[in-house]
């Protein structure tokens, strides 16, 4: 059962940077909502399920992490894009604020190894600047750059990260 948790996390998180990746590439408004919702709902699994496998393993803070990065995910990406990317900068903003402080619980414990520590906080940093200038009146859209779109290959290279320690459990290493 661990096995499998680990498998269908590592999905999740692969298919949440796929496609969210993707969906900040592209321009059509209905294909990038789409791509956004797919992305959105694996990331919230997938940490549901890291929230749950690093609880029952007494990493309780960690656990609280990934709970938080699903409360954000759900906020940024399943609802925000409903809203099309101008009306979802109060979402983003809320999202991007609790991804930082998700990524922050989940970076800081030495639960993970440490280049994939500092990447999750290296992300939480570029997540908090990107938060705190729209809450400071900066109209930052999903796609902006520099910030956040360079935020976002960070993120996924977190995944990556995190995907490499599930595997590498996954096949009793």
């Amino acid at each position: 059962m661990h096995r499998s948790i680990n498998v269908i996390a590592a999905v999740g998180l692969a298919l949440g940077g796929a496609l969210g990746m993707a969906g900040a590439m592209v321009t059509q408004p209905n294909v990038q909502g789409i791509l956004w919702a797919i992305d959105g709902s694996g990331l919230v699994m997938a940490a549901a399920l890291l929230a749950t496998k690093y609880f029952r393993a007494g990493h309780d803070v960690v656990a609280g992490g990934f709970l938080v990065f699903a409360i954000g995910e759900g906020v940024i990406m399943l609802s925000g894009p409903a809203a099309g990317v101008a009306g979802s900068i109060g979402a983003f903003a809320t999202g991007s604020a609790l991804w930082a402080t998700a990524l922050l619980l989940i970076s800081v414990p030495k639960v993970f190894a440490m280049p994939i520590r500092i990447l999750g906080i290296v992300s939480a940093a570029l997540f908090i600047v990107t938060a705190a200038r729209i809450f400071w009146g900066d109209p930052l859209q999903p796609t902006a750059t520099p910030l956040p779109t360079l935020a976002y290959p960070v993120l996924v290279a977190t995944f990556v990260g995190w995907i490499w320690t599930l595997w590498r459990e996954a096949d009793g290493k």
